[in-house]
C-alpha cells in the first residue's frame, strides 16, 4: 500500500486498515512458526504498511490538534 493511498483515508478507515494489517501479521507469524509460510517477504512488507498507517494517523491527529 502506498503512502499516497493511505493519506486519502479517513480516521475510521485508517483504524480499520490498521486492525486488518495487525491481524494479518499475527496470522503470518503463526504460519511462520509452524513452517507453513510461503512468502516470508510478506511479513516485512506488512510491517512497513503498518508503520505507514500509524505515521499517517499520527500526522492527521497532530493536524487536528488531538495529539
Amino acid at each position: 500500500m502506498k503512502a499516497s493511498e493511505i493519506k486519502e483515508l479517513t480516521e475510521a478507515e485508517l483504524r480499520q486498515k490498521l486492525n486488518d494489517a495487525e491481524q494479518e501479521l499475527f496470522n503470518l507469524r503463526l504460519q511462520q512458526s509452524s513452517g507453513q509460510l510461503e512468502k516470508p517477504s510478506r511479513i516485512r512488507a506488512l510491517r512497513r504498511d503498518i508503520a505507514r498507517i500509524q505515521t499517517v494517523a499520527r500526522q492527521q491527529a497532530l493536524a487536528k490538534g488531538t495529539a
